[in-house]
């Protein structure tokens, strides 16, 4: 038996197993090659009675346990799956192997945040188990844990081959980092499965190097990938190939977005609401049709599709962060992290770098223009933006593992603990813009409107930026994005729970405004649409350049660009338009609840006429 498992014939194991009678059937080594055998075959419901045999004949053997809880796993009992690995874990702590099928077992079930926690364990125990680092990567990616995913996918380009359904995988979360290079080496090594399956999977691959190049702005690479999916071939695909129908006609539908077609792409839309399963697949798919209905100026039906794709993302959030599902789940938890000015006025005074030798801090909350503000500092000679990175949050997660408590512990800083943490934001620039040099750095990220207190503590004389948009227009444009992060996921399932979000999320930041007094320039999305060449003017003033003219240059430079890290990727391509101004109003309907709650910010910023 053992020569037939060396040489690949489970088939003969099974064989020679089935003459086996008396005392030998229970011989340890016996029962271990015929449940790998029968595993192999597929025969998962016996292959489990056999290692359940083993388990109570030697129960401190944890491979034993392992074994059963896969082989249940594999068998569709996943209440004796869970049972059984959670045992050999127990026994066998630091056995990756284990701690990599408790995550598959996790994964399968959609309870995503054991899957990330036990997966990150199984890739520190083991840091060469590609597979465990895919699945890691995986895991952290549905959980909108961005650093996890780059951390295990460090090095990919040279992971040997993938089973081409892990590359497809793989090559998505690549995307989203803006690794096109590597996720298009990804998918050409690919290896795929036997027989008629390989042609489903080739049409499933040309399908993601479509939505690698759109994603990257490289539309006539797209157009030339999407002819080897015309859709009289998915049509004649088997009647099982959904998956391949599925990402076929998605590839379809961004592309006649991108073109314009918005009825071609609703079309499309549709078809894959309809074949579509899991939760994902339908959220992305009610996203890109209530976009295409909002173009085609049928706002009823576009609503109807956003209310299926937030139901939708609410299941993930089930599934991810189960807290954030409740009513009164808190996706901003750093609203709360507020210093009073009475506070402020004890905290011990601390030297800080220039200007100059400061981050520019674009802030806001999500879709209020400012990717199309890093754009345009990005097109500038003298300043290089890294797309939107969690650094801030970084180190204030690094205070509070060091013990101290946020903000209130910014008051006892020494100026050693200032430069420690200011050299721990460089070294995560630097990891990310390595040829940065004597650039101005540009920190994007909305959400660090939350982080005035540590910004200002370490970067005292940064320029600080906060865009603002009408709230209202704000908020719809927020609801029409498939966010990744399940905070933002269930912050945006209802315009209620969102326009509170808002209103917290300004409250904390125009109060720490007034506290600080920080250099700051309000930036206006409909004054700079409105008068752009007068916004480009007062930018530079603020920013004390001697030459603000690059800054008009902002969509011919994202174009060379490509890779955008947010949703706006494929509008800072074009030039500033009002198209986006006041959309709102064709869903007054919708608004007319929450606009109590928003009424002190519309009557603050200017809007209120």
């Amino acid at each position: 038996m053992a020569s037939a498992w060396n040489a690949g014939d489970s088939g003969r194991v099974l064989a020679l197993a089935a003459q086996v009678s008396g005392a030998a059937a229970d011989n340890p080594g016996f029962l271990a090659l015929l449940g790998v055998a029968q595993q192999r075959t597929g025969d998962h419901v016996r292959a489990a009675q056999t290692f359940e045999r083993l388990t109570r004949m030697q129960p401190e053997v944890s491979a034993w346990w392992n074994n059963l809880g896969e082989t249940s796993r594999q068998g569709g009992d996943l209440v004796a799956s869970e049972r059984a690995l959670l045992k050999a874990k127990s026994l066998a702590p630091r056995d990756a192997e284990v701690h990599y099928n408790l995550g598959l077992l996790y994964i399968q079930q959609q309870r995503w945040s054991l899957a990330r926690e036990v997966l990150l364990d199984a890739a520190r125990l083991a840091p060469g188990f590609v597979e465990a680092r895919l699945e890691a990567a995986h895991a952290c990616h549905v959980c909108g844990n961005i650093e996890g995913e780059e951390a295990m996918l460090e090095g990919a380009g040279d992971w040997p081959p993938q089973p081409a359904e892990q590359a497809l995988v793989l090559a998505s979360i690549l995307s989203v980092l803006g690794r096109l290079e590597i996720a298009l080496k990804v998918l050409a090594q690919a290896r795929l499965p036997d027989g008629p399956a390989a042609q489903a999977m080739r049409l499933r691959i040309a399908a993601q190097r479509v939505a690698l190049y759109e994603r990257n702005n490289l539309l006539d690479r797209a157009r030339g990938e999407l002819q080897q999916l015309p859709l009289a071939l998915l049509d004649a695909l088997p009647a099982d190939a959904h998956a391949a129908r599925i990402d076929g006609w998605r590839a379809h539908a961004v592309m006649a977005a991108r073109a314009g077609r918005q009825a071609d792409a609703a079309a499309l839309y549709q078809r894959v609401l309809a074949l579509a399963g899991d939760d994902e697949a339908r959220a992305g798919a009610a996203f890109g049709l209530a976009a295409a209905y909002d173009r085609l100026s049928r706002y009823r039906d576009a609503w109807q599709a956003l209310e299926v794709a937030h139901a939708m993302q609410m299941q993930i959030v089930r599934q991810a962060a189960p807290k954030l599902s409740m009513t009164d789940g808190q996706p901003l938890p750093m609203v709360t992290r507020t210093v009073a000015a009475r506070e402020y006025a004890a905290w011990k005074p601390l030297a800080g770098p220039a200007m100059s030798q400061s981050p520019v801090f674009v802030i806001g909350f999500p879709r209020s223009g400012t990717t199309l503000l890093e754009q345009m500092l990005d097109a500038h000679p003298d300043f290089r933006s890294m797309d939107e990175r969690g650094f801030i949050y970084q180190l204030i997660e690094r205070m509070e593992g060091a013990g101290q408590r946020y903000p209130a512990d910014l008051a006892d800083l020494t100026e050693d603990d200032a430069g420690q943490l200011r050299a721990v934001y460089w070294k995560l620039v630097a990891h990310t813009l390595p040829d940065l040099g004597q650039h101005r750095l540009v920190d994007k990220n909305p959400l660090n409107m939350l982080c005035l207190p540590l910004i200002l503590r370490l970067f005292p004389a940064a320029r600080i930026i906060l865009c603002l948009r009408h709230p209202c227009d704000v908020l719809l444009s927020c609801s029409m994005q498939s966010f990744r992060s399940p905070a933002f996921m269930a912050m945006c399932a209802s315009l209620p729970r969102l326009a509170r979000g808002y209103a917290d999320a300004f409250a904390q930041c125009c109060g720490h405004v007034e506290v600080f007094r920080p250099a700051l320039l309000e930036w206006r999305y409909e004054s700079v649409v409105a008068d752009f060449d007068g916004a480009v003017v007062r930018l530079g003033r603020f920013l004390e350049v001697a030459d603000a003219s690059p800054f008009t240059r902002f969509a011919t430079h994202a174009r060379d660009k490509q890779f955008i890290a947010t949703p706006s990727y494929a509008q800072v391509t074009q030039p500033v338009t009002r198209a986006a101004v006041g959309r709102w109003v064709h869903y007054r309907e919708h608004f007319e609840p929450v606009l109590p709650v928003l009424r002190p910010w519309l009557e603050r910023f200017g809007y209120d006429s």
